[in-house]
């Protein structure tokens, strides 16, 4: 499905241009890192990709856009109201998977992700941490060919970080696109293989994950870098 193909590409919201215009080029490989400050844009970048963004101008190709087959997974994470084994078999009943596939999914992925003593629980009881891994869960049961995810590790401890991390990185190594924002610039590192830079909604500069961390081009990403505070 890819190379996914972003030209000429704006979002304007009440007369004012939030992001673009953006030119864009994804192929395969990854994981992506999109990093920037608050309000750079890399959240709506994301929702355009997966496409629950409204575009002004531009387009979104997919080389395959009939067999595009992603999942999105929110900052604040989303979880119904039902034990969390109905919340991993709820997205694979919407698809009417026999039964019996169903349980297996459901029964690997809340091994996977550590959460088989509370299978029978309200997802809503669950802390910050393991909502989370839930909501990533969820999303990677239908085996995405990509996967967006909005800063995932947003006020999470460390160890429900590492947790995230280890599991977004073997997902990555299975074969699933992983485009990611985040805000921790220890974490970009950890899990960057390619970065894109974003500031007052344009792309700024992309690259290779080493080549954006050790020698950014941009005086802009440089300062970021740094920690300085970017206008």
């Amino acid at each position: 499905m890819f190379p996914l193909i972003l030209s000429n590409l704006s979002v304007r919201r009440h007369g004012k241009t939030v992001l673009g215009p953006i030119d864009l080029v994804i192929d395969q490989g990854g994981p992506t890192m999109v990093i920037g400050p608050n309000g750079s844009g890399k959240t709506t970048l994301l929702r355009v990709m997966h496409g629950i963004e409204h575009i002004s101008e531009g387009t979104v190709d997919w080389a395959q856009p009939d067999h595009a087959n992603h999942a999105y997974v929110f900052q604040s994470p989303v979880v119904l109201r039902r034990t969390v084994a109905e919340n991993l078999s709820y997205p694979l009943s919407l698809i009417n998977l026999p039964k019996l596939e169903i349980n297996a999914a459901v029964e690997y992925w809340i091994e996977r992700i550590g959460l088989g003593k509370v299978a029978n629980r309200s997802a809503t009881r669950l802390s910050g941490g393991e909502r989370q891994k839930l909501a990533i869960a969820r999303a990677l049961i239908r085996n995405p060919e990509v996967l967006f995810l909005d800063e995932p590790c947003s006020n999470l401890d460390g160890q429900s970080t590492r947790e995230i991390e280890t599991l977004l990185l073997e997902t990555a190594t299975a074969g699933t696109r992983v485009i990611m924002a985040t805000h921790d610039m220890g974490q970009a590192r950890r899990l960057a293989a390619d970065v894109i830079f974003m500031k007052s909604g344009r792309i700024a500069e992309t690259g290779l994950a080493p080549d954006v961390f050790d020698a950014p081009q941009t005086p802009d990403l440089q300062a970021f870098l740094k920690g300085d505070i970017l206008e």
